[in-house]
């Protein structure tokens, strides 16, 4: 059986401010290491590559919810979704990320995922941080 771990990181900065970044996917190798190498978009459709060769990226509609969801279609067709959500607490929020272990998966990789992802969550946090000054 699979489990799930949430990760999540506090973004001293507006929900909505923070949405409207992480869900442009031109941001992503900002801020997404896996994906660092690059995001093209090509016939209406994410593409970027990625340790595993090319891969697709679809994010769920622009909603009001904070819903980031997104689907990672991998080389070999394997279609991996990712839970990402974007939550309001006051004039900041929070940035939680749903790890899903597939099956498979020993408990070494596991962490190696949930590290990987934590440090994409600091990198978000810090590149949207308010700097001193600013609204």
């Amino acid at each position: 059986m699979s489990r799930s771990l949430h990760l999540d990181v506090l973004v001293d900065r507006a929900a909505e401010d923070v949405y409207a970044f992480a869900a442009d996917p031109s941001h992503l190798p900002l801020w997404a290491s896996g994906l660092s190498a690059g995001v093209e978009r090509r016939g209406g459709r994410w593409f970027a590559e990625s340790p595993m060769g090319e891969v697709e990226v679809r994010f769920a509609p622009e909603n009001p919810y904070g819903v980031l969801d997104h689907d990672v279609v991998l080389p070999d067709g394997t279609t991996v979704t990712n839970p990402l959500r974007v939550l309001p607490l006051g004039d900041r929020c929070e940035v939680v990320f749903t790890l899903r272990r597939a099956d498979g998966v020993d408990d070494a990789a596991f962490e190696a995922d949930a590290a990987a992802v934590r440090a994409d969550l600091a990198r978000l946090a810090e590149l949207l941080a308010r700097r001193p000054g600013e609204a």
